[in-house]
């Protein structure tokens, strides 16, 4: 059984950063391709960056490259998301997920391990 616990989330000022963090046991993480979803209140979860098993394709949604960097080492079987410049519109609850498929990919149907996610608040 593979088990997914994200951390790193919190209350930031808009333009401030967090890292976030999943530590993924019970499984052989480097078989993994990995990704980060959120959803903010009233919203559909969504695609925020993926990243393969290997680490050497990454995939990013549109309002976050370029602020956003996905991660894995897959030493420590762990994935991380570094967020940058950070905006009042990032606001959510962010989850990490685990597919054994081998592309990176963006549907959250595709992913069969979740996280139980950690809340980001970007403040204006």
């Amino acid at each position: 059984q593979v088990h997914l616990v994200e951390s790193g989330g919190g209350l930031v000022q808009a333009a401030g950063s967090l890292k976030l963090s999943c530590k993924v046991s019970g499984g052989t993480f480097w078989s993994y391709t990995m990704a980060w979803f959120r959803q903010a209140p009233g919203k559909e979860r969504e695609f925020v960056a993926g990243i393969s098993r290997n680490g050497d394709v990454t995939q990013y949604e549109d309002s976050v490259r370029g602020r956003f960097t996905i991660s894995r080492d897959n030493r420590e079987n762990t994935a991380y998301l570094q967020m940058n410049s950070l905006k009042p519109e990032d606001t959510a609850k962010y989850y990490c997920a685990a597919t054994l498929m081998y592309s990176v990919i963006t549907a959250q149907e595709r992913y069969s391990n979740w996280g139980q996610g950690t809340q980001v608040t970007v403040s204006s």
